[in-house]
């Protein structure tokens, strides 16, 4: 799973008191683990039951998806007799390992908003932070993708996804399938779905399919093949 999904899963993870651990791989840098678990998009998550990976979901999903989920998972691991909750045991000393680097002060703040659902303040601390420094992207990350949770919560995905069939050529409609496909994980769909249209819309409608895109770049990560590759066809649209 890419590590900037983590001020959206960590909150989640951290409310089951130990029962999960949440750990992270970039895909970039163990191809061969991302082969032998036959991992098709980023993120995916999984997890991991008596030394067996269990797929769980691509992307991030709503809250309540991603707890029911959670909760079946602790159903099968306790019909696998693997149960109890993680200590987290105690303190580094100064000669022992050294404790993970705290948060900047307003990252600390979108990721403490994000665990109580609270997206506006999350979207805040994010907004100040690149206001402070425009070149923080991990900041700029994490607004892009509460940002998009923002559009994502006010949809009714069987109804958009109706409209968009309905309006193929619908720029407006084709955005909000397109958030959905890259909050459930299916990232190659909405680059395919957004570059589709951009040669017969109109100049405002090509500014907002290409600002969408490059936010799309931010979340899912500009080393990502799939965006190496979306961003190459955008490029040979635009010129």
């Amino acid at each position: 799973m890419a590590v900037r999904w983590l001020p959206v899963l960590g909150p989640i993870i951290e409310s089951y008191q130990g029962r999960f651990v949440l750990g992270t791989v970039r895909g970039e840098s163990a191809p061969e683990l991302v082969k032998a678990l036959q991992v098709e998009g980023i993120p995916t998550v999984l997890a991991l039951i008596a030394g067996q990976p269990v797929p769980l979901f691509k992307g991030i999903p709503a809250e309540q998806e991603v707890r029911a989920i959670l909760d079946q998972v602790l159903g099968f691991a306790k019909e696998n007799g693997v149960t109890g909750q993680v200590d987290p045991g105690p303190a580094p000393d100064a000669e022992g390992d050294q404790a993970e680097p705290a948060l900047p002060p307003l990252h600390q703040e979108a990721f403490d908003a994000l665990s109580r659902n609270d997206l506006p303040g999350a979207k805040a601390a994010y907004q100040k932070a690149l206001a402070e420094a425009p070149a923080d992207a991990d900041a700029a990350a994490g607004l892009a993708q509460v940002e998009l949770l923002e559009r994502v919560y006010a949809l009714d995905a069987d109804q958009a996804r109706r409209a968009a069939a309905e309006q193929p050529e619908s720029v407006e409609r084709a955005l909000e399938v397109a958030d959905l496909d890259i909050s459930g994980g299916h990232i190659e769909d909405a680059f395919v779905r957004v570059l589709g249209l951009y040669s017969a819309a109109s100049d405002e409608d090509k500014e907002r399919l290409r600002e969408r895109l490059l936010t799309y770049f931010t979340i899912v990560g500009q080393a990502a093949p799939e965006v190496k590759k979306a961003r190459a066809h955008l490029t040979s649209l635009m010129f």
